[in-house]
């Protein structure tokens, strides 16, 4: 699962129209508390940019191939202190409530922390898979190439880029 910038509106949109709707939390002004949940995504986003080009600086140095970019990442988030692979939608939904606990915005939250979680994680979800359809549709593009081969790296990196651009994700 991945977070794109180009998500981060509907995401915020979606979870301020049903923690409000549900009546979870009462919001003095909810422009400014899409902002303050913005925020919070939009400087995960940064962070993980920062890592990864971290990551790739590193590789480089080191003369790696871009195939060890996964544990370098690992390694790298382990020391930043950011959340590996499968731990990342619990690092975000937490981040999102200590946000919302302690916004000035945000009048009163009516719903216990456990409902929060409930609510908000399946928006997230269903918002950070896209990264699996995204992966299957360009497969379905280079299937001529070889996996695993440098051409089907760079291949797989420019129709990657082709797709997301197109759909606004990055």
């Amino acid at each position: 699962m991945r977070l794109y910038s180009g998500k981060i509106g509907p995401i915020v949109d979606d979870l301020v129209r049903d923690l409000t709707a549900g009546e979870d939390i009462e919001v003095e002004e909810v422009a400014e508390v899409r902002l303050d949940l913005e925020a919070v995504l939009k400087e995960y986003v940064r962070r993980e940019r920062q890592m990864i080009d971290e990551a790739k600086d590193r590789m480089e140095r080191e003369g790696l191939g871009y195939s060890k970019l996964g544990r370098m990442r690992q390694r790298l988030a382990k020391e930043m202190g950011f959340p590996q692979q499968d731990e990342v939608l619990p690092y975000l939904v937490d981040q999102l409530l200590n946000m919302l606990f302690h916004s000035s915005n945000v009048i009163e939250i009516y719903a216990d922390d456990a409902t929060l979680r409930k609510k908000m994680t399946p928006i997230l979800r269903r918002h950070m898979e896209v990264e699996t359809g995204l992966d299957a549709e360009v497969r379905s593009k280079i299937k001529n190439l070889q996996e695993g081969t440098s051409a089907f790296e760079v291949e797989y990196a420019k129709v990657m880029d082709q797709i997301k651009h197109k759909r606004g994700l990055e």
